[in-house]
């Protein structure tokens, strides 16, 4: 899907303080597969951050790894137990996959106890590391049949500044080899999607709004009505360029089953 592109230092989310922070490290320590180094004497930013910016009132703000607070908490738990028992059927340490992934170890410490509701962009990350399809992180399991998916009961995930959402609009319980996901951008805002695995094709249809599609040196501009079908195994920019949102709907078709 769309690249899609959270420690919640800029959203207003309290913090779990020390003795609940204390708890919680030997559980991250117990789930790692292999000795993890010392962390080192300076502290710094992890690297999957944007450089912080000071904020008006002369604190420090990060942008790369906070979701907004419209972001969809239900999920935070989901994908933290998906995280842990996907790491570790892979043999993986946190070291391990955030050397992988980009993300930093603590962010995925704090995304697997649930504690931290993760970014579009570092579930892709995440994803990309894992060498699983996006949806892999935010399944559920369900039930056979027909199923009903009530917009009220959607699970949204959205960009850091919430000015990009994603909603799934298909089960995640059973093998498939398509996805369908309903995308809405702001004005005036755009998304930015690396690569996907090689073979990986998006079909993407504007239902309102105008859209200029960006894909590798090629540009495209979408208005309401129109569909492009591309290959996402390139970097590509979804743009809103008019004053009002564009809604998109977004059918992925990889080139292997996954689930």
């Amino acid at each position: 899907m769309a690249r899609m592109k959270s420690v919640r230092e800029n959203t207003g989310r309290k913090s779990k303080g020390p003795s609940r922070r204390k708890e919680a490290e030997p559980a991250l320590e117990a789930a790692d597969v292999s000795p993890e180094p010392p962390p080192p004497p300076a502290a710094k930013p992890p690297d999957d951050r944007a450089p912080a910016a000071a904020s008006p009132n002369g604190e420090e703000t990060w942008t790369y790894e906070v979701a907004h607070p419209d972001a969809d908490q239900d999920l935070a738990p989901i994908v933290g137990r998906n995280l842990r028992r996907l790491r570790v059927q892979r043999g993986l340490s946190l070291e391990r996959l955030s050397k992988a992934s980009g993300v930093s170890r603590a962010m995925l410490g704090q995304i697997e106890l649930g504690q931290s509701a993760p970014t579009i962009n570092v579930l892709w990350k995440i994803a990309r590391a894992l060498d699983l399809p996006f949806s892999a992180l935010i399944s559920t399991t369900g039930g056979a049949g027909t199923r009903l998916m009530r917009a009220s009961q959607a699970k949204r995930l959205t960009s850091h500044d919430g000015r990009f959402a994603s909603r799934a609009l298909f089960p995640f319980d059973e093998p498939r080899r398509v996805e369908f996901y309903e995308l809405l951008l702001k004005a005036h805002s755009e998304e930015r999607a690396d690569a996907h695995p090689p073979g990986t094709l998006e079909n993407l249809m504007v239902t309102r709004g105008t859209l200029e599609m960006e894909v590798g040196p090629e540009r495209h501009l979408l208005a309401a009505g129109d569909a492009i079908l591309f290959e996402a195994d390139k970097p590509h920019v979804y743009r809103n360029v008019g004053p009002e949102d564009v809604t998109m709907y977004l059918v992925m078709t990889y080139a292997e089953e996954v689930g």
